[in-house]
């Protein structure tokens, strides 16, 4: 087996390749893709002929060259936006929305973006087609206020 794995260093370093993609596939931080990326380097220097030392050697330079130039730069891209950025459920909260049924401070119906929710008023009785702001997400609930100008008429 390692007289096969010597005059065959290609398998290692397609092997390494594939357990650099799973581990990086399970951790999402662009490190071990970057290893992973030193190996291809390594079986690319093992089709040319290159000796096994020169493999190893092109899998860290290519490795450290990628953890140092490239894996920066994708961190930045990924991560492209304001940090504070509200995503899932937290985007609703200031959103407006029409009231479909009464809602009270029990239950009732509103419509947020297109879809309909439950809700429940933090203040008296919204009538059906008034607009209302979402002030708090409770579960499946979405807690609703009367819009400013709304509540003054």
């Amino acid at each position: 087996m390692s007289e096969w794995l010597i005059d065959n260093w290609w398998a290692l370093w397609l092997t390494l390749f594939l357990l650099f993609a799973v581990v990086e596939m399970i951790t999402l931080d662009l490190f071990f893709i970057m290893l992973g990326g030193g190996a291809l380097a390594g079986l690319v220097a093992d089709f040319a002929g290159a000796d096994p030392w020169l493999q190893i050697i092109a899998f860290c330079v290519v490795s450290l060259l990628m953890i140092g130039f490239v894996r920066p730069v994708a961190l930045k891209h990924l991560h492209r936006g304001p940090a504070d950025r509200r995503t899932n459920i937290e985007r609703l909260i200031g959103e407006s929305a029409v009231v479909m049924e009464a809602v009270n401070e029990s239950g009732g119906l509103v419509k947020i973006g297109g879809d309909v929710w439950s809700a429940r008023s933090e203040s008296g009785v919204l009538v059906p087609g008034q607009q209302a702001v979402v002030s708090a997400i409770d579960g499946a609930t979405a807690i609703v206020a009367p819009e400013p100008e709304s509540a003054i008429q």
